[in-house]
């Protein structure tokens, strides 16, 4: 696991994030902002976001990795269960896409977040 000296703030970061992917999932889909290109790419790109920030915190490990592939499930059977949203194994896809993604570069870079930290004052 990565030495990080402000780790509860990386953590309240990461959490924070998984917030407003949260939000963003389960808001009524006309209230979304546009952003010109396609969703399955939101999808990849929110969840590499969020593979990448834990695994910079907590490492390349299995728990986190499981843990955000289980979330971007739960999310589509309440968007299937909402009335206004749908699920989609394709949405599903590119959460996966995008973790297993998320979870490479942090094996590729995994102290980048360390080494910020070094730059900090």
């Amino acid at each position: 696991m990565p030495t990080l000296t402000h780790r509860p703030l990386w953590l309240a970061v990461g959490w924070s994030l998984v917030a407003l992917v949260t939000v963003l999932s389960l808001i009524p889909a006309p209230q979304l902002p546009h952003v010109g290109f396609s969703d399955k790419i939101q999808h990849a790109i929110a969840y590499f976001t969020l593979m990448a920030w834990f695994g910079q915190v907590l490492g390349a490990r299995l728990r986190p990795f499981l843990a955000l592939l289980a979330m971007g499930a739960l999310i589509e059977v309440l968007q299937g269960m909402s009335g206004y949203r749908e699920m989609s194994a394709y949405d599903q896809l590119a959460n996966t896409v995008g973790v297993g993604l998320g979870w490479l570069f942090t094996r590729l870079l995994p102290d980048l977040l360390e080494r910020l930290e070094t730059r900090l004052p």
